[in-house]
Parts: C-alpha cells; structure tokens; sequence
C-alpha cells in the first residue's frame, strides 16, 4: 500500500486541510482526520452521513515514554493519550481513522455508541486498560480485568510483573 494520497503526495508534504470539519492527513494510503474531542462525535456523524456506515475499531496509544515524535497536522497539539477510531465505507471501499487528541489531566472522550452501538464492547476495553472513560457510554465498566484491579495494564507508566501467575493444577509455591 502507497504512502501517498489521491493526488500523489506524501503525508510529510502535504498541507493539512481540513474535511468534515477536522484537519486530514494522510496514512498507508488512508485519510485520517484529526478531530478535537469536541468534535469527535460530530464528524463520526458526518462520516456515517456521508456512507462510512461501520466502526470497525475503536482503540487508543498511550505516548507516555514515545521515543519517536508522531506526525500531527498543524494545530493538533499532542496530549499523552490518542483515541483512534476506523470507520469503513463499504459502497466506496475506503477506510477512514479519526484520531482524537486526549490529555491525561481528562482522559475522557465522548462515547461514539449511540451513533455505533457495536462499540459498546471496544469503549470498555480502552476504559478498562488505558483509564480513558467514554461519557455517555451505557455501562462504563471493566471488560478484562477484575472489577477490584487497581490501575490499567496498558499505560506506558504501570508497573509489570507484581502479580505472580499461577496456573490451575500447577503447585503454587
């Protein structure tokens, strides 16, 4: 897959526009729009609106410890957290990401699950591993860990390996 957009230029020299309301670049040959929190649910209806019909992923990167400097349209500031949504469009074959900007002083985000109900399972787990809440989600609760578990596994920050492992029918020590 190219690096490059319709027009032929490569994400590093093309100039952020703005499409459905948020900054666009361009990745692996997919555009990715760059809504501000504020906006996100807005352009994930207008995408819906325009035929990008299915969220076919909702996840999110802690940048805590990045030793490699993300590439961002100008005016996007970089927070600690990124929400990254996929949405595809199956009349036109294309693919769109929407990356949301979240800082950690307020990892929230709004809830993308009235508009894509099937996220419901994909917002807990993010809750659930990076600390990131969802508002307006209908049941914001642990997925994968205990509901007692302290912390979240995935931030760059936690701590490993405090918890010894102990399989079932194994000795324990």
């Amino acid at each position: 897959m190219s690096d490059e957009d319709s027009s032929g230029q490569s994400p590093a020299t093309e100039v952020a526009e703005a499409e459905f309301g948020a900054p666009r670049s361009w990745s692996r040959g997919q555009k990715v729009l760059h809504p501000t929190r504020g906006e996100y649910l807005e352009v994930a209806r207008a995408l819906y609106d325009a035929g990008y019909l299915m969220c076919v992923d909702v996840t999110a990167v802690d940048y805590c410890a990045a030793k490699q400097q993300r590439t961002l349209p100008d005016g996007v500031v970089a927070e600690r957290f990124e929400v990254v949504a996929g949405f595809i469009s199956h009349a036109d074959r294309s693919r769109v990401r929407l990356r949301v900007q979240v800082p950690e002083s307020d990892p929230t985000c709004p809830s993308l699950w009235e508009l894509h109900a099937g996220v419901e399972a994909l917002e807990r787990e993010v809750f659930d591993l990076f600390g990131i809440s969802f508002e307006g989600h209908p049941d914001m609760t642990r997925i994968l860990m205990p509901e007692n578990w302290q912390g979240h596994p995935l931030r760059k920050d936690y701590a490993m390996g405090r918890i010894p492992v102990q399989f079932k029918g194994a000795p324990s020590s």
